[in-house]
């Protein structure tokens, strides 16, 4: 990716960012935004001072899983507060400027463009040790827009379901961000199994293997594998972060095991 896309002011208000991990899906309903904010705040649960930037411009879902719903930043003549969200972490999506939390955004490409750069050059981001950023789903012109215009990128986590119709789609996502010039950090394989809540059995409703497989191919690490609890919905639905509330699962230790590997792979100490 060219320097050179990259403008000053963003580089200059970013340059406080230690890390950056982009998460992508390459179709929509796989949970990436679960990932994102439940990867975030287990960041923020080690200690960490943490960032989230949601750029998923036409489903801005973030400040509804950390329940956030309904507030709107302030701004100088300049620079925009971000939403402080559970442990602190700075916060700021498309849906904060929204004046009902299911207003659609229907802005084209060159309004998008300019509201992403202003949540990278104009928010206060201040110091911080990792920032989350939520990409829209898919493989179009925001994505390619949105990997320009954030510089130093980490790297990107793609996020897909066991089922081969979104691994498909993910081996299209990890073709164009290698055609980007970005680090691809690995493969998420979210959903992979079913817990009975009852009964904690392990169903596999969705196969196994393609995921893996993709990795495999394309010579990227396959990062972990994140159960379906029934518990993720529902907490999510009520604006907490499921690791925050039931620390002790399967899930929320796989979210571990997931933070460690990227701290591993990004010299996040």
């Amino acid at each position: 990716m060219a320097k050179s896309m990259v403008p000053p002011d963003v580089a200059e208000n970013m340059k406080g960012i230690k890390h950056k991990i982009v998460v992508l899906s390459g179709k929509g309903g796989v949970g990436k935004t679960t990932v994102a904010t439940n990867l975030a705040t287990s960041f923020a649960m080690r200690g960490k001072s943490v960032g989230i930037l949601d750029v998923d411009i036409y489903g801005p879902n973030v400040p509804k899983l950390l329940g956030l719903e309904g507030q709107h930043p302030t701004a100088d003549d300049e620079f925009i507060e971000p939403i402080l969200g559970p442990l602190d972490m700075k916060v700021m999506s498309m849906g904060f400027l929204l004046r009902k939390n299911d207003d659609a955004v229907a802005w084209r490409g060159p309004l998008v463009g300019k509201a992403i750069s202003q949540f990278l050059a104009n928010v206060k981001w201040g110091e911080l040790d990792v920032m989350v950023v939520d990409l829209p789903p898919g493989t179009g012109d925001e994505i390619l827009s949105i990997l320009q215009l954030i510089p130093d990128i980490d790297g990107v986590i793609i996020v897909s379901t066991p089922q081969e119709v979104a691994v498909l789609d993910a081996r299209r996502a990890i073709q164009l961000v290698e055609k980007m010039g970005v680090p691809v950090l690995g493969i998420v394989e979210n959903m992979s199994e079913f817990i009975c809540p009852k009964c904690g059995e392990s169903y596999k409703i969705f196969g196994e293997g393609a995921a893996k497989k993709a990795s495999e191919e394309y010579g990227i690490d396959h990062l972990g594998t994140l159960p379906l609890d029934p518990r993720v919905i529902t907490l999510s639905d009520e604006g907490t972060p499921f690791v925050m509330k039931e620390p002790d699962t399967k899930v929320a230790n796989a979210f571990s095991d997931l933070v460690d590997k990227l701290a591993k792979k990004v010299n996040l100490a």
